[in-house]
């Protein structure tokens, strides 16, 4: 009896791990597909929530062969789970309503999870009093959710990712089916013990040629994404990476979208770094937070009074590409290999809120602001932070997204920037492959009066670029007249409390992109 007790417990465990990954699983899949993270994961917990709660009020409809049902649920829940990616990826090669199958996912899923824990308690209740029974399975469900939250964060997505996470996951949900059926064999039906036995034949190998189909679908999921062809692929704990080629150029991706590419790229990261380091008149300790691909430190290398560079970057995985993979090292010509730089993988929040270090000239290369974890980076106090790591004559400039696919973003992070205590000059550039791009520089000891008409005078005659020059100075510096600014009055500063700049961001006008 106690044996009988055990494997019950045993599958409340499994089912909690299975059920805090599945939701992990497809937030994960639905950010990926569909942006804005913290919409897409509130919305997918809460959903799989709702329907969990469903899942149990169906269940009090089951009133005869309990164990049975529940082996049967088990199978359905390990084919869902294990083919939840798989789904995805490949409604996504061929219709625009990927959104629909994940939220369908989340639905079904979270069905099958709410049905499990009511069934588990009323088989339990033979071997334990009401009060036991409902505290230990409760208890082990828990349990089960913080082993399954472990996995998903430390193993899961680092090194399993979105291709096998969801297989082994099924696996998990068949085995506890396959143990139920096996020590519980007495209490099933004769006759049911044969479609069992056949079912799991079926289910089980289904799970095993999901081992071997699931990167080649993935990887034809994922090309179909892309317009030129995929020749680099890496899903790290924080982000996919996607590197692909068209004729003798490449394209770098983070999360479907483009970070730079060969064909053009000088015209971003000339324009980044240049206006920075030749404004200040000792660029002597540089910082860069982001900027993985090594392609700004490549340009800030062309400044021999440079005597050290620190890149910040959280992901290992892209700062181990800029100074591995043999594409990217010929962009950035091997910037990573000079022993003036420093590379530290860490959160820049926490970097600039903990280091004593002092700058010259901070870069930051960041992904656009289009969730609030990274609008961290944009957020006045970070801003107040890096102001007060600066020396006195120092330089800060970020990149800032469109100043017209984004205005109010871009707006958003120059007021922001302004009441951290800098005086900004807005630039903007017509990246070829990236559309009319903008960074905000601001210095610490330049009025404002002043700052616009210094860079103007910049004329980089000293330095190798392949585009920006003096006049090129003037045009990036130069706006026209106000065409957007008929509300910027009303644009809000971006604080970590009042986190505006991810709803700006999200609502510009990208389909004209």
């Amino acid at each position: 009896m106690e044996i009988k007790s055990n494997i019950l417990r045993i599958a409340i465990f499994a089912t909690g791990l299975s059920g805090i990954v599945a939701e992990y699983i497809l937030s994960t899949l639905a950010t990926y597909f569909l942006g804005d993270s913290v919409l897409q994961w509130t919305m997918i917990m809460s959903v799989m929530l709702f329907s969990m709660g469903l899942g149990s009020r169906i269940s009090k409809s089951i009133t005869e062969k309990l164990l049975e049902k529940f082996i049967l649920i088990e199978f359905l829940l390990s084919f869902l789970v294990a083919f939840s990616s798989l789904a995805a990826y490949t409604i996504s090669a061929w219709s625009m309503y990927t959104g629909i199958v994940i939220y369908g996912l989340s639905i079904l899923i979270g069905l099958m999870i709410g049905m499990e824990i009511p069934l588990v308690m009323r088989l339990n209740q033979e071997f334990q009093v009401l009060r036991v029974n409902i505290s230990s399975v409760l208890e082990y469900d828990y349990y089960g959710s913080l082993l399954g939250g472990a996995f998903f964060a430390f193993i899961g997505l680092p090194y399993l990712g979105l291709t096998y996470t969801p297989i082994v996951l099924g696996f998990v949900n068949f085995s506890v089916a396959i143990g139920l059926f096996v020590i519980l064999w007495e209490r099933i039906e004769a006759k049911l013990k044969k479609r069992i036995v056949s079912l799991a034949l079926v289910v089980g190998g289904v799970l095993i040629s999901g081992f071997f189909i699931a990167q080649p679908i993935i990887e034809f999921g994922e090309q179909k994404k892309y317009k030129d062809k995929v020749v680099y692929s890496e899903q790290s704990k924080y982000q996919k990476i996607v590197i692909t080629q068209w004729k003798k150029d490449y394209w770098l991706f983070i999360n479907g979208n483009q970070q730079l590419s060969s064909f053009d790229e000088e015209m971003y990261h000339e324009p980044l770094v240049h206006p920075a380091l030749s404004l200040s008149k000792t660029p002597y300790n540089v910082l860069i937070l982001g900027g993985g691909d090594g392609c700004a430190v490549r340009e800030i290398l062309k400044y021999p009074n440079v005597q050290k560079i620190t890149l910040v970057d959280l992901d290992p995985a892209m700062t181990n590409l800029g100074k591995n993979n043999e594409i990217i090292k010929k962009i950035n010509q091997n910037s990573f290999a000079n022993n003036k730089v420093n590379i530290l993988n860490t959160d820049g929040f926490y970097y600039i809120e903990n280091t004593d270090e002092m700058y010259d000239v901070i870069i930051i290369d960041l992904p656009d602001p289009k969730t609030i974890e990274i609008g961290r980076l944009y957020s006045f106090e970070f801003y107040r932070k890096c102001y007060r790591q600066l020396r006195k004559h120092g330089i800060l400039i970020t990149q800032a997204g469109s100043p017209y696919y984004a205005f109010n973003a871009f707006t958003c992070i120059n007021k922001t920037m302004k009441k951290a205590g800098f005086s900004t000059t807005p630039m903007h550039n017509q990246v070829i492959t990236l559309g009319e791009w903008g960074w905000i520089l601001g210095a610490k000891n330049i009025s404002e009066a002043n700052l616009k008409s210094e860079l103007q005078s910049l004329t980089f005659e000293s330095l190798e670029t392949k585009w920006i020059n003096n006049e090129a100075m003037t045009l990036m510096t130069s706006f026209g007249k106000d065409y957007f600014r008929n509300d910027s009055s009303e644009i809000e500063v971006n604080e970590i409390h009042n986190p505006v700049l991810y709803k700006y961001y999200l609502k510009g006008v990208w389909d004209l992109y």
